[in-house]
């Protein structure tokens, strides 16, 4: 069996907490009903594959058809990884897969494609090919959660840069001895919180109070949009994209970050930009990751 529009694209979001895998056709349909496994990160790399290709398996099951209807499988794996090499590197949320050749293990397993980039990177992938940013060629992207990631897309195509490593954001300094990440993340969102009000809670807590309308919580995420503008507007002056994708997990606050965001923003950015180009959220959810992963395939990216 096979779609209308061709073959089946596979998609698996491979990170330290989960593993979710599904399928999608070529116009970027989510096919059947997506996998969601615990990775069990500590536990040895044989038994992390084996989830990886029972999901795969269980994708196919839900939807009644086999290896041969599958053009290819891409990965979005956490990293830092090897995107040519296909390998997992040391990698802090995969302890011991540490130099592991994933992209040849799935590969000789299923005997099809399997095409491999970081997890950041496949996110926005699939927010500009099918999501929020679709329609646009050139898209600079933001995950706010435990870190930051940062992806570049240009011309619909991942950059991945010379090492590898373009968008890796997170150590560059800010304010003095610290690093943007220190702000720009769900640490850095408790971290102005405790600076504010002496008190420790997390990003979510955060969240919660400011929903109940807590001013202190709420100045909170004031200070966070305030921070988030730097790196946004460093995106912006270096590629001129036209428009900037923010996702994960602490950009459902948004509501709360956002007007202080986009008023320290347009302050830092040259004059054209500052009048066109947007500052939107994902629209995939947490099918984002698998669905850029699918799109490596469907567009032969790595």
């Amino acid at each position: 069996m096979e779609t209308k529009k061709g073959k089946i694209y596979i998609g698996i979001d491979l990170g330290g907490t989960k593993i979710m895998t599904g399928a999608i056709s070529a116009d970027g349909e989510v096919l059947g009903k997506p996998v969601k496994v615990p990775t069990g990160s500590t536990d040895p790399k044989e038994k992390i594959v084996k989830r990886i290709t029972d999901s795969v398996e269980k994708v196919l099951e839900n939807l009644k058809v086999n290896i041969d209807n599958i053009a290819g499988i891409g990965i979005g794996s956490t990293g830092p990884i090897s995107i040519k090499k296909g390998e997992i590197l040391n990698c802090p949320q995969l302890p011991t897969m540490i130099s592991y050749p994933i992209r040849k293990t799935i590969e000789d397993i299923f005997s099809i494609p399997v095409f491999m980039n970081n997890d950041a990177n496949c996110l926005i992938y699939g927010e500009t090919i099918y999501g929020a940013a679709s329609n646009n060629s050139n898209v600079v992207g933001f995950t706010l959660g435990t870190g930051i990631g940062c992806a570049i897309i240009l011309n619909n195509q991942i950059l991945n840069g010379s090492t590898e490593s373009a968008g890796e954001i997170w150590p560059s300094p800010y304010r003095g001895g610290e690093t943007i990440e220190d702000y720009i993340s769900g640490q850095g969102v408790s971290m102005i919180y405790k600076r504010l009000s002496g008190k420790d809670n997390t990003s979510k807590e955060i969240f919660e109070l400011a929903e109940s309308g807590d001013e202190m919580a709420m100045n909170t995420w004031k200070e966070f949009g305030k921070h988030l503008a730097v790196p946004v507007s460093w995106g912006i002056n270096f590629i001129d994209p036209e428009v900037i994708v923010l996702g994960g997990s602490v950009a459902k606050a948004h509501q709360f970050f956002m007007p202080a965001l986009e008023e320290n923003l347009r302050k830092q950015i040259c004059q054209e930009p500052s009048k066109r180009t947007k500052v939107i959220l994902t629209e995939l959810g947490d099918y984002a990751g698998f669905i850029g992963a699918a799109a490596l395939v469907l567009n032969k990216n790595y």
